[in-house]
Order: structure tokens, then C-alpha cells, then sequence
């Protein structure tokens, strides 16, 4: 059974830092790109970033670029999200995705297109 846990959620100033993870199980974790994603209260759900298999490449909303930084230790079946540089604009429940394709070639533009399984979230607050 697919399992995605999201975790590191929770209250931070404007202009602070959290690390958000998601422990993946139940697939083999190494052979899937994976995907960020987020809701915003009252909004529909946003692609953030995807990283490959691997994760020699990555890619980012520019709504984060230069702010959010991608990875993934294999290892470990964990993702992680670095956010820095917060902003009340972040707040919103962060899911972690998995690509339905085995070592996918393809990004995909739209939050759920590509993906098969998100976890149940982790709420990110940046308020002062």
C-alpha cells in the first residue's frame, strides 16, 4: 500500500525558514519523480516543485523560486521541501505527490496531472 506522511508544518514569521518531509513507503521510492504541491485556504490546489528520479533536475513555481529548494534521500524514502524566506502568501497545507509513472520522462504543468497518490498534508502558517 502507497503511504506518503507529510511533516514539518507550522507557525512561522514572515521571513522564516521550515523543512518540510514526507516519508514514502509501500513503492520503490528511488524510481518515481515526486512532486510539492499546496492548497491555500479558500484556494484551489498549486503546483510547487517536482524533482527527478535521482533528482538531478527540479523545477519551481516562480511563486517560490529562489526560495524553495526541492531534494530527496533515496536512502531514506524521504522528500523534503527547504522553505526559506517565508512569506504569509505560503500559508496553505503542503502535499507530497508521486508520479504514476515509473521513471516518468515527462513534467507535468497542472498540480494533478501525473500523479497518483498525495499524502494527507501538513499546514504551513506565516503569519507574525
Amino acid at each position: 500500500e502507497v503511504q506518503l506522511v507529510e511533516s514539518g508544518g507550522g507557525l512561522v514569521q514572515p521571513g522564516g525558514s521550515l523543512r518540510l518531509s514526507c516519508a514514502a513507503s509501500g513503492f520503490t521510492f528511488s524510481s518515481y519523480r515526486m512532486r510539492w504541491v499546496r492548497q491555500a485556504p479558500g484556494k484551489g490546489l498549486e503546483w510547487v516543485s517536482d524533482i527527478s528520479t535521482g533528482g538531478r533536475m527540479t523545477r519551481y513555481a516562480d511563486s517560490v523560486k529562489g526560495r524553495f529548494t526541492i531534494s530527496r534521500d533515496d536512502a531514506k524514502n524521504t522528500l523534503y521541501l527547504q522553505m526559506n524566506s517565508l512569506k504569509p502568501e505560503d500559508t496553505a497545507v503542503y502535499y507530497c505527490a508521486k508520479y504514476r509513472r515509473v521513471y516518468d520522462s515527462r513534467w507535468y504543468e497542472r498540480p494533478e496531472d501525473g500523479t497518483d497518490y498525495r499524502g494527507n498534508g501538513t499546514m504551513v502558517t506565516v503569519s507574525s
